[in-house]
C-alpha cells in the first residue's frame, strides 16, 4: 500500500474550523466524526476552548499529533492553514471549503497557490470544494454528508458531492456497503488516478466505482488503470457524453470536458467498464463484488413464468452473451427431472406450479452443462414457492458448480426476504430480469479485460531528425499548417508515398512530369486551402503535354477562390492506380486530456459522409492497431468482399503503428490526416497529407 492508505486509516483527525453553530458544515463534520469514529477527534477553533464536549485548540500547532486534517475555514485563510499543517508534518488534508477554481478569477488564483503549498510540503490534498471522505474500516465519516455508509468491499469516488449524498442515502436502504468513499471536488492535488492506484493496491477492495465529469491526465489514467484492472474491476459513469452534457459538466466544477471519442477509447483501453446510468453502475458493482468469473458466454435461464423468461432471453440477445445450447445429456436429464409440460430447452420453464425442489433440480442440471457459463433464475411468486428456501438452493448450487448465478425474484416482501439470504453470499437479486442479465454481461466483459494481452508499442527505425527539419518548415511561413509539400515526413517514418515534387514554375512542372513514368496527378499546394478537390484544385491523369496548362489552370483556380491564400506551388505526383484499391484514412487529433487520439476508417470523400471510423489513444501496439482495422463497418472491403482483391491488411496495421510513433515522438503535431491512404493487395500508399502544428512546441 502507498502513502494514501494512511488517508483512510487515520487515528487522529483534526477539524480545522470546527464550530457548534447549528446548521454549519463545521458542526456537521464534527458530529459525524464523534458518532462512530474509532479514533480521536480534535476540534480546532481559536475562539473556543471546548466544542461539543471536546477540548478545542486555537490552531494545529497547539493541537495533539494529527494524522488527518479536515479544513473548513473561509476561502481566504485556507492556504495559510495549509502552511501551518505542512509545518507540523501532517501529510493528509481534506479541504471542504469552496470558493476556488469553480468560481474563476480570484478563486482560480487561490487554487493555484493551494497547489504550490501542497507541492512545497508534499501534502496529499483531497478537494477543495468537496463533501469529504469516509472510511468504514475505522468508522470515519470525515464529511458533512448525512449518512455513514455500511461496511463493504466497494470503494467509491465522485466528482459531485451531491451524487455522494444521494447514493449513500439509497445504499443504506439497499444494504449496500462500501470500504472507502471520496468526494473529489476540484481535484487540485489528488485526482481519480491517485485513488484508482491506491484502491487497486488494497486487497480488501473488490470493485472501484466512480462518477466523473472529466479526467485531468488521460494518458496517466489509462496507464495506471490498465494495470489495476488486471486484478480489480473499475466501473465508471462519465457524464458529458453529449455536447450539452459536456457543457453542463464543464460549468459544474470547472472540469474541462474532453472529446467523447477520446473518453470512449481511453476508458476501453484502460479496461474500465463504462456504465451509462447510476443503475448500471451499482448493478454491475454488485455482480463484480462477489460472483465467480464465467468461463463461457453461454447463459442458462430457469424460470416458472413464460413472459419473464422471454424478457430474459431478449436481454441475453441484446448483450454480448448468448443463450447456451444444452448438450444432449442435459436435455435428457431435464426430461427426467421435470414434468412433461415443462420446457427442457433454454429457457427452462419449470412451469407455474414448481416448488423449490423442481427449481433446484433444473438449476443443478443446467449448471453441470459445459456450455453453460452462468445462469439466471427468474421467478414470479406463487403459493407453492418459498422464496427464502429457493435462495438457499441457489446459494448451494452456485457454491457447488462454481459458476455465477444471479436472480430475478420478482415481487415485494417475499423478494426482500430472499435478498437478505442471498446477500450473505454476494448473489445479487434484481427485480427486472434485464438488469440481472446486464450484471452477468459485466462479469463476462471484465473476464475479457483480464484475459487480454496488452503489448508494448513497436518501435520502428525512423529518421527522426529529418522529420523534425520538415516540421520546422512551418516556422518559415505564415500560419501553422503543412500539407502535401511535407509528404517526405511520412517517408521518414517508413510510410510509402508516391514519387512527387512541389514546383513553383510551369516549366519545372513539365520537367518533373517527364521524369515520372505515365500520366501524373497535380495538386495545388496551399496551407490555406484545405479541400482542394472542392475548388478543382486537383487534376488526375495529366499527360506530359498538358502539364504546363494544367499548372496555370490550378494556380488560377486557387487565386479566384481565395485571392489572399498563400500559394507554395503545385505538386506533381506519380499517378497511383486506384482501381481495386480501398481508400482509407489514418489520422490524429490531440485531445486535451488523453493526448494523441488516432483515427482509422474508410477514407476519400466518404470519411465525413459515412463516419465509419475507429479510435485509440496513442501509443498503441500491433494488436490495438489491428482492432482498429477490424472494428470499422467497411472492414470486409479490405478483406476482399464481393470478389474484390484483398488489401494488404498487415501493411495498413503497420502504417497505423508508424503514425502512432510519429505523433507520440512530436507533441507539436496537433492534427494530422493522411487521406486517402490507398490500400491494395501490394501494400499501401499515402496520397495526401494535412498537418496542424503547435509552433511553440517545435
Amino acid at each position: 500500500m502507498g502513502r494514501l492508505s494512511e488517508l483512510f486509516t487515520a487515528e487522529t483527525v483534526a477539524v480545522v474550523g470546527a464550530t457548534d453553530r447549528e446548521g454549519s458544515v463545521g458542526r456537521a463534520i464534527l458530529e459525524n466524526l464523534q458518532t462512530e469514529f474509532s479514533g480521536t477527534v480534535v476540534p480546532v477553533n481559536p475562539d473556543r476552548d471546548e466544542l461539543l464536549g471536546l477540548p478545542c485548540y486555537p490552531d494545529v500547532t497547539s493541537a495533539p499529533s494529527v494524522d488527518l486534517a479536515v479544513v473548513v475555514v473561509p476561502p481566504p485563510v485556507v492556504n495559510g492553514v495549509l502552511r501551518e499543517i505542512g509545518e507540523e508534518g501532517i501529510e493528509h488534508v481534506v479541504v471542504i471549503t469552496a470558493g476556488f477554481s469553480e468560481t474563476g478569477g480570484e478563486g482560480a488564483t487561490r487554487e493555484r497557490e493551494l497547489r504550490e503549498v501542497a507541492a512545497e510540503y508534499d501534502l496529499n490534498v483531497v478537494g477543495p470544494n468537496c463533501l469529504g471522505i469516509m472510511s468504514t474500516p475505522v468508522q470515519m465519516n470525515a464529511s458533512f454528508g448525512p449518512e455513514t455508509p455500511l461496511e463493504g468491499s466497494i470503494s467509491f469516488m465522485s466528482q459531485s458531492g451531491a451524487f455522494v449524498t444521494a447514493v449513500l442515502d439509497w445504499a443504506v436502504e439497499q444494504e449496500l456497503g462500501f470500504r472507502h468513499v471520496v468526494s473529489l471536488g476540484n481535484k487540485a492535488v489528488l485526482d481519480e488516478t491517485d485513488f484508482v492506484r491506491e484502491w487497486g493496491d488494497d486487497p480488501d477492495v473488490d470493485v472501484v466505482i466512480g462518477y466523473l465529469e472529466g479526467i485531468d491526465d488521460g494518458r496517466t489514467f489509462v496507464d495506471v488503470t490498465r494495470e489495476v484492472t488486471e486484478e480489480t474491476p473499475v466501473i465508471l459513469v462519465k457524464s458529458g457524453r453529449t455536447s450539452a452534457g459536456a457543457q453542463a459538466a464543464s460549468s459544474h466544477t470547472g472540469a474541462i470536458a474532453g472529446s467523447e471519442q477520446a473518453y470512449e477509447a481511453g476508458l476501453e483501453q484502460a479496461g474500465v467498464l463504462r456504465a451509462h446510468s447510476v443503475q448500471e453502475l451499482f448493478d454491475w458493482a454488485r455482480a463484480l463484488s462477489g460472483l465467480p468469473e464465467p468461463e463461457t458466454d453461454g447463459v442458462a435461464v430457469v424460470t416458472n413464468a413464460g413472459g419473464p423468461g422471454v424478457l430474459t432471453t431478449d436481454a441475453v440477445g441484446d448483450s454480448a452473451l448468448e443463450m447456451a445450447s444444452f448438450a444432449d445429456r442435459t436435455i435428457d436429464a431435464l426430461r427426467d427431472a421435470l414434468p412433461e409440460e415443462a420446457n427442457v430447452y433454454n429457457p427452462i420453464d419449470v412451469i407455474g406450479d414448481a416448488d423449490v425442489s423442481r427449481f433446484d433440480d433444473a438449476l443443478d442440471v443446467a449448471l453441470a452443462d459445459p456450455n453453460v457459463g452462468s445462469a439466471v433464475v427468474v421467478t414470479a411468486p406463487t403459493a407453492v414457492l418459498e422464496y427464502d428456501r429457493l435462495a438457499e438452493a441457489v446459494i448451494e448450487r452456485q457454491t457447488e458448480h462454481g459458476k455465477p448465478v444471479v436472480t430475478s425474484f420478482m415481487g415485494g416482501d417475499r423478494s426482500r426476504a430472499a435478498e437478505t439470504v442471498l446477500r450473505e453470499f454476494a448473489i445479487p437479486n434484481y427485480f427486472d430480469p434485464a438488469r440481472a442479465v446486464s450484471g452477468l454481461d459485466a462479469l463476462a466483459r471484465y473476464r475479457d479485460v483480464r484475459r487480454r494481452e496488452v503489448e508494448e508499442p513497436t518501435t520502428f527505425d525512423v529518421d527522426r531528425e529529418r522529420a523534425r527539419e520538415i516540421l520546422e518548415w512551418v516556422t518559415e511561413r505564415e500560419g501553422n499548417q503543412l500539407g502535401i509539400e511535407a509528404m517526405e515526413l511520412l517517408e521518414c517514418y517508413g510510410i510509402s508515398i508516391p514519387e512527387s515534387e512541389v514546383v513553383d514554375d510551369p516549366d519545372d512542372a513539365v520537367a518533373v512530369a517527364e521524369s515520372i513514368e505515365g500520366d501524373v496527378v497535380m495538386k495545388i499546394v496551399s496551407p490555406d486551402i484545405a479541400h482542394k478537390v472542392d475548388i478543382g484544385g486537383v487534376k488526375i491523369g495529366v499527360p506530359d503535354e498538358e502539364v504546363a496548362d494544367a499548372y496555370e489552370d490550378l494556380v488560377s483556380r486557387a487565386r479566384n477562390y481565395q485571392p489572399d491564400a498563400q500559394l507554395l506551388g503545385v505538386q506533381v505526383q506519380e499517378k497511383v492506380d486506384l482501381e481495386g484499391a480501398t481508400e482509407t484514412i489514418v489520422g490524429m487529433n490531440r485531445d486535451p486530456q488523453f493526448g494523441p487520439l488516432l483515427l482509422f476508417g474508410l477514407g476519400g470523400i466518404f470519411v465525413e459522409i459515412l463516419e465509419d471510423t475507429s479510435v485509440r489513444v496513442a501509443p498503441i501496439g500491433e494488436g490495438e492497431a489491428r482492432e482498429m482495422v477490424d472494428e470499422i463497418r467497411a472492414a470486409p472491403l479490405l478483406g476482399g468482399a464481393r470478389g474484390r482483391e484483398p488489401a494488404d491488411v498487415d501493411a495498413v496495421v503497420e502504417t497505423i503503428q508508424r503514425l502512432s510513433q510519429l505523433v507520440t515522438d512530436f507533441p507539436a503535431i496537433v492534427e494530422l490526416d493522411v487521406n486517402p491512404l490507398a490500400a491494395t493487395g501490394d501494400g499501401v500508399q499515402a496520397l495526401d497529407l494535412v498537418i496542424t502544428l503547435d509552433t511553440e512546441k517545435l
